[in-house]
């Protein structure tokens, strides 16, 4: 059987090797085989066989979640987790990629008047800038409205996602979100720059995202500018604080 899991693999792909490591521990000592690739948007494609193919795809529908796949299973009222997609090239709002194929790719727009509302009223570039947001930064949202016919969605941030953006932005710690290599790559790379020392803390967003609470005095530019070339081809979003 084929599900389709809440995780995408993209950037240097080393999210392949972790989540074999994941799924091992996960679901090794069962009667199953499996396969990873990836669908159009990068989401993972987990083929699974064997005896145990039910109780497996259970075990990572609870460990990862599972994508709405079809327009129809999306839901008004319901929270989704999703990714940023194609982030500054409009300016009414963002895009969420939710994981919806059928009948067509579409992704949830989280409009620009909410936006406003809730972060005041600039534009959604210097929104994207200022709040560190890369492609591919997970995050949940509430979907508002679907139309079926238009075949359109449009969501806002869930509540505790909202929250955890405005904690983000006010706690004075400088961050980095970093997209497309795994949380051990860039460890490696703070190690071997010498600049593990500056991170507060590092938290996983998702298998190929990550967040780094760096240190007070420490500024995002700096550690940017030396961990970069060691994690090509990652994205580096910052929040910054004077």
């Amino acid at each position: 059987m084929e599900m389709v899991i809440l995780e995408k693999i993209y950037g240097d792909r080393s999210g392949f090797k972790k989540l074999n490591r994941k799924l091992s521990s996960l679901i090794g000592d069962l009667e199953v085989s499996w396969k990873l690739s990836i669908t159009q948007k990068q989401w993972v494609k987990v083929n699974l066989e064997g005896e145990d193919e039910e109780i497996s795809a259970n075990l990572l529908r609870e460990e990862f979640g599972e994508v709405p796949y079809r327009l129809k299973s999306v839901r008004e009222g319901g929270i989704y987790k999703g990714r940023f997609v194609d982030l500054g090239k409009i300016g009414y709002g963002v895009y969420v990629d939710i994981g919806v194929f059928t009948p067509t790719p579409k992704d949830a727009l989280v409009p620009l008047y909410y936006l406003k509302e809730e972060f005041g009223d600039k534009a959604v570039r210097k929104m994207i800038r200022d709040f560190g947001w890369v492609n591919n930064l997970p995050l949940e949202v509430e979907v508002e409205r679907v139309e079926f016919g238009a075949r359109e969605i449009e969501a806002h941030f869930a509540p505790e996602q909202l929250k955890r953006f405005k904690s983000w932005l006010s706690d004075g710690y400088d961050k980095l979100f970093i997209a497309g290599t795994t949380s051990e790559k860039i460890e490696e790379a703070l190690i071997n720059t010498g600049h593990s020392r500056d991170v507060r803390r590092i938290e996983e967003l998702g298998l190929m995202e990550t967040m780094l609470i760096l240190k007070k005095g420490t500024q995002a530019p700096g550690i940017i500018k030396v961990i970069g070339p060691y994690i090509k081809p990652a994205l580096i979003g910052a929040i910054k604080f004077d």
